[in-house]
């Protein structure tokens, strides 16, 4: 098992405190806030901790208040808003220093038949056909691409990603508002099917803000921007291993008041639609300094 799958594993194994009440942490890697997919992840975990068996997430809301500080446990509240006989509702309350930093509803359902249709998949190079990413590391650091660029790209993580196309990743310049991400995690996990939805939780907040950015030829890692996640929410239709090759397409059909719109849809090899995705972020120019 690599180091950043071990790492994942243990963000998402959250301590149970009392009823209702859990705590997780972040990895000490130097980053000065937490990673939006780390909350997400840890919500989930917390959420489904507090659901029977038979129910499975379909379905996540959820609203980044406050940076999270990674120095810090982040205690996560869980009300059980409703127990249905098909459905049930939690909602989580992640809190730091006595503030609440995140906020999301969950919706969990018993497993039932029903009318099936899905878009089809994009068709795209395989992942075996594209640059590893130890040659895509390779690549950045020889690039002109910014230190924080760099930095993020030299560290060992828990998701393996291989962009299909690297133009936004080596150049800045505008692009078109879309991209296809192959991702998957790196190394094995436990076959179980609530600890793969809460990965591919924590990995959904992974590039799509990003695409949002395509058009003005900027990047999360600019300088001159401003950028967090404002809300992300997801939906899971149909079960997947995260350890498996999965196809993240994504696509920013608006950007308007210092916000851009992002949307997801995430296939696995054999185009099954597992989930989509939806997430604004904020993208504000930072003032130029006279």
């Amino acid at each position: 098992m690599t180091d950043g799958i071990q790492t994942l594993l243990d963000i998402l194994d959250l301590e149970t405190l009392e009823h209702n009440l859990f705590r997780g942490r972040s990895p000490q890697v130097g980053w000065q806030r937490v990673f939006g997919g780390q909350v997400i992840g840890q919500a989930l975990v917390a959420a489904t901790r507090t659901a029977p068996l038979d129910r499975h997430a379909h379905s996540l809301h959820g609203y980044f208040l406050r940076p999270g500080d990674p120095t810090v446990p982040i205690i996560y509240e869980v009300d059980r808003i409703r127990d249905g006989s098909s459905f049930l509702t939690r909602n989580v309350i992640a809190v730091q220093h006595g503030e609440a930093i995140f906020t999301m509803s969950a919706s969990f359902q018993r497993e039932e038949g029903g009318f099936e249709h899905q878009r089809p998949m994009p068709d795209v190079p395989a992942p075996e056909d594209l640059m590893s990413e130890a040659e895509f590391k390779e690549l950045v650091m020889k690039s002109q691409a910014p230190d924080a660029v760099k930095a993020y790209w030299s560290r060992e993580r828990p998701i393996e990603f291989r962009p299909v196309d690297l133009d936004h990743y080596v150049a800045r310049r505008a692009l078109p508002p879309r991209q296809d991400v192959w991702f998957r995690a790196n190394g094995p996990m436990p076959a179980i099917n609530a600890l793969h939805k809460c990965a591919l939780a924590y990995a959904s907040d992974m590039t799509l803000l990003d695409t949002a950015l395509f058009p003005h030829g900027r990047s999360v890692f600019s300088v001159d921007m401003q950028v967090a996640s404002l809300d992300h929410a997801m939906w899971f239709h149909r079960p997947f291993d995260a350890t498996n090759w999965l196809l993240y397409t994504q696509t920013s059909p608006s950007a308007s008041s210092a916000r851009g719109l992002s949307l997801g849809a995430i296939y696995t090899r054999d185009g099954t639609l597992v989930a989509s995705v939806a997430q604004e972020g904020l993208i504000r120019p930072r003032p130029r300094k006279e």
